[in-house]
Formats: C-alpha cells, structure tokens, sequence
C-alpha cells in the first residue's frame, strides 16, 4: 500500500505489482564469482601447481604405494572441493588448495589408467580428449557460455571443475605421450608445450580468437608444459632427468606456490571485481542453477 498523504487524504490505489520478468534469478542471495581474474599470476601459479601435482603424485605413489597414495589423494581433493563449494565468494587460498588437490589427484587418476588398467597413453589420451569435449558441450549447451567470468551458480561451477580435473587428466596423459610413447622426453616436450601454448595466446591477441577459445586452449596447455619440466627435473639421469628427485622438487614446487597464494590472498590482486567491491552479482537465470 502508498502511504497517504499528509491531511487526511485518501491514498492512492495500490498499483497492480508487475509481472516478475521470466528467467531471472528470484533467489535471495545472488552468487558472487568463484573464480580469480586471470592475470600473469594466475598463469604463473596454475603452472607450478601442475608440476607440483605430476611429482606429488609421483612420490606419494612410490611412498606409500598406489592405493593409500589413491585414498589419501582423494581424500584431499574432496575435503578441498567440497570447501571451494560451500565458500560463498571468491578466496584465494580455498581456490588455489582446491586447484593443487585436483593437480595432484588428476595426475593419479590418469597414472591409475595406464599403470593398473594397462590402458596405452594414446588411448587415454583420446578418452580424456573425447571426455572433455563431452563436458564442453554439454557445460555450453546448458548455460550458453564457457566464461569462467560467468562461474556464479551452483552448476556451472560444477561444470568448471569437470573441466578443470579434466584437463589434469588428459594434460598428464598428453605429457607422458610425448616424453615416453613419442620418446621425446620430458625437456624436449617441455619445450613443445612451451611453444604450444603461444598459439592460442597469440591468437587471441593478434589473429581475433575468441577470448574464452584463447583461454581453454591455454589453460589445457599448462598441465603437460608444468609437468614435463618437473619431471625432467625430478627423474633420474637414466630417463633423462636432472636426477633431483621427485620429494625435492615437490618440496621446491610447493613453496612457491605458497607465496604466491598468500600474496594473493593478502593483496587481492586477483580478486573478481563483484567480489572485492561487494556490489550485488548480475541476476542470471533460474535454469543456470
């Protein structure tokens, strides 16, 4: 009801409330971005946590073995999934451990394939080709983007991070293709993949690639540019290794990776805009999640 004016005046009728607009969220607490922006040091740290992953897994596997070393992997990527879920905005260290655990659990998941399934690198390769391309698909066909900008809601996170565990996937397998199948090494694909993920970079920038086709293509690139170089740093000279160890360089890996991840969390270099301001999130629509 308006309120009356002043004298006793009648009030006004009360107008018919308009028709909520079909598609928009209704939900009290619109999400905020669960994702960092991408800049140099998102590229930086998702790199070293891909060769962190590779010779984590390495080392836990021949530590502890294959199964507890599977057990405890899982373990800690779903403790820190489950805690990137329930956060309610972006947090530079709940993202970050989430994207460490999937590194490392990932790398195992593909090792798994080929180690106890005896399934041939070429062909998990192909499997976790044709998965991602699944997720792709099904991810577009669902929301109508691939944006990570767009990451706001319930399933399209859990899109992201189909994807993303993924990618480790078949990074790992790309990887260890190239340096044992191919017999190309670990510097030599290093290499490769080095001058690999300038295509979609450069075609972004000079040839009009669509951003978001720039950025999967990259971010696909990372896992088998960061684990050739850990291993070619890890493995022994007889594999054509530097002979550092897997343990070291994981140690060496992680540490960096810490730094980093408290500078970002203590600057908010990284922190979406919507989040850092705490301006209210864009409606989206209702069948987004």
């Amino acid at each position: 009801m308006t309120i009356g004016q002043s004298g006793g005046a009648a009030a006004a009728p009360e107008a018919p409330e308009a028709p909520e607009a079909p598609g928009r969220y209704r939900g009290p607490t619109p999400a905020l971005s669960k994702v960092p922006e991408v800049t140099a040091l998102f590229w930086v740290v998702k790199i070293l946590t891909t060769g962190m992953g590779e010779t984590a897994s390495d080392y836990l596997g021949r530590t502890l073995g294959p199964i507890p070393a599977g057990a405890l992997g899982f373990t800690c990527f779903a403790v820190a999934l489950v805690a990137q879920f329930r956060s309610t905005r972006y947090r530079a260290g709940i993202y970050w451990s989430a994207i460490v655990m999937v590194s490392v659990f990932g790398t195992m998941a593909a090792d798994v394939v080929h180690v106890i399934a005896g399934v041939p690198y070429l062909v998990s390769t192909l499997a976790f080709s044709v998965a991602l391309a699944v997720i792709l698909v099904a991810w577009y066909a669902s929301e109508g983007t691939l944006s990570i900008h767009s990451v706001r809601t319930r399933r399209r996170e859990t899109f992201y991070w189909a994807t993303v565990l993924t990618t480790f996937a078949l990074g790992t397998a790309v990887g260890d293709l190239t340096a044992g199948t191919l017999s190309l090494g670990y510097l030599t694909s290093g290499l490769v993949f080095g001058a690999l993920i300038l295509v979609p970079a450069l075609s972004g920038r000079f040839l009009g690639l669509n951003a978001v086709a720039a950025f999967w293509g990259a971010y696909i690139l990372t896992r088998p540019l960061g684990a050739s170089f850990a291993d070619w740093m890890g493995v022994p000279a007889t594999r054509g290794g530097l002979g550092w160890g897997t343990g070291p360089v994981t140690l060496a890996l992680t540490v960096p990776i810490a730094l980093l991840i408290g500078y970002l969390a203590v600057t908010g270099k990284d922190t979406p805009r919507d989040a850092a301001d705490g301006a209210p999130a864009e409606a989206v629509p209702v069948a987004a999640g």
